[in-house]
């Protein structure tokens, strides 16, 4: 190996042990900028938005046309003050709520057709203290669908007739109008005449369906149902002395985690906007 080479491999071995020397001096000084980084990036997708909870509002299925307008205008407001609130609804009859909320539901605000479900929530210490305030009132009315026409029905009286074979009221085990219609029924003195008669439904809004379609030639709803439909007419508002009165209670459940936000929506139901448009579906303000 001449001196040339010699000297060229030399050069090379100490390049090389520079490099290897510079990437160590370098490595402590680049780790710690990474890491930083990452960690940063990782406390960023962890932190939970600060958005609170849906507001979980269970109502009776009769409330279902007024309360979703009184929901639209109240999220609208909501968005122009900059406030993250928004309400999530679950209609279905005051029995079948009330059933829901004593298996643990998650259910901030419960607004029933009856103070009877009320009255078991609060028995059993699931209603939050004074937050329990009646709403609305309605009257009960006989109908029938107004494609057809059925001779000689003018009250309760005339159900019994022969030609009348479908009667649709809401199940009285667990539907509030049902247990007003049975009420009204047995102080009219046709009950045990028509009971091979009955069809049963779940809710309000299933009677009202059941006239409507012709599937049954008479049923008793609320006058809020029928008067928002085209397909029934009323034959005859009921005496309100032959039921328990029609009242619309409301409270704040004891399990709510949202109470402060629950208490604010109550008031608001309680205020002009909301009375105005519960008495344009025909319901009375209290």
């Amino acid at each position: 190996m001449n001196r040339k080479t010699i000297i060229t491999v030399i050069g090379l071995a100490i390049l090389s042990l520079g490099v290897a020397i510079l990437i160590r001096i370098l490595q402590p000084v680049t780790s710690p900028v990474i890491s930083p980084v990452i960690e940063n990036k990782q406390a960023t997708v962890s932190t939970p938005a600060n958005i609170p909870a849906p507001l979980t509002v269970s109502a009776a299925a009769s409330l279902k046309d007024s309360l979703t307008e009184i929901t639209q205008i109240y999220s609208q407001a909501n968005i122009q003050a900059n406030a993250k609130i928004s309400i999530r609804n679950n209609f279905a009859s005051s029995g079948a709520l009330q059933q829901q909320i004593e298996n643990g539901a998650p259910v901030d605000v419960f607004f029933a057709a009856a103070s009877k479900q009320i009255d078991a929530l609060e028995k059993k210490n699931l209603i939050l203290a004074n937050t329990r305030r009646n709403l609305l009132s309605n009257r009960l009315v006989l109908i029938m669908p107004t494609s057809t026409n059925v001779d000689g029905l003018t009250s309760l009286e005339n159900l019994t007739n022969l030609d009348i074979q479908r009667i649709a009221i809401g199940d009285p085990r667990s539907v509030p109008v049902g247990q007003y219609s049975e009420q009204a029924l047995k102080k009219s003195g046709v009950w045990e005449q028509i009971q091979s008669k009955l069809v049963l439904g779940n809710n309000v809004r299933q009677v009202l369906q059941f006239v409507e379609s012709g599937n049954a030639q008479a049923g008793i709803v609320y006058a809020t149902d029928a008067k928002n439909s085209t397909k029934v007419k009323i034959v005859q508002t009921i005496n309100a002395k032959l039921h328990e009165p029609i009242l619309y209670p409301i409270a704040v459940l004891q399990k709510s985690e949202n109470q402060a936000t629950a208490k604010a929506y109550l008031q608001f139901l309680s205020g002009n906007t909301a009375k105005l448009i519960f008495e344009k579906y025909g319901f009375s303000t209290l």
